[in-house]
């Protein structure tokens, strides 16, 4: 049953990967394109605009990936509907882990993947945010940015 639960939990984790690259990827090529436009005023509600459209995509990116765990835990009976499935995978993503849901114990190790994952995607997410910053800051100031 222990790798069982790593096979799930890679896949899964390879998956939401590759669902938040694809969210990361769409977001990174429209500021590329809004380059321009961020760098003339009023900058200060474009960038306000912008970082929080930015954030609110990223956080859709994190909720498919929290959504197909929640799927592939009633997929493999562990919850028998998608409302306290889709809570234990948020919860468990966001590593809040109320604990008011905890799945059985054949099952802890998939949880414990579950919480690894959203490490993962929230670093990442952050990764990306910090350097939007960057880079939105250094299209209002005039310097090239690598």
């Amino acid at each position: 049953m222990i790798f069982t639960q790593i096979i799930y939990g890679s896949l899964l984790i390879i998956g939401t990967v590759f669902i938040q690259v694809a969210f990361i990827s769409t977001l990174t090529h429209s500021l590329h394109m809004m380059g321009h436009w961020l760098a003339k005023p009023p900058v200060q509600i474009k960038t306000v605009f912008v970082l929080s459209a930015m954030v609110l995509w990223l956080v859709a990116g994190l909720s498919v990936s929290a959504g197909l765990w929640a799927w592939v835990y009633m997929l493999i009976g562990i919850f028998d509907n998608m409302e306290p499935a889709l809570y234990f995978s948020i919860v468990t993503f966001s590593t809040l882990g109320y604990g008011d849901i905890v799945l059985d114990p054949q099952w802890r190790i998939l949880g414990s993947l579950t919480a690894v994952n959203g490490l993962i995607i929230v670093g990442l997410n952050t990764a990306v945010l910090v350097e939007a910053i960057a880079r939105i800051r250094a299209a209002q100031h005039g310097i090239a940015h690598e």
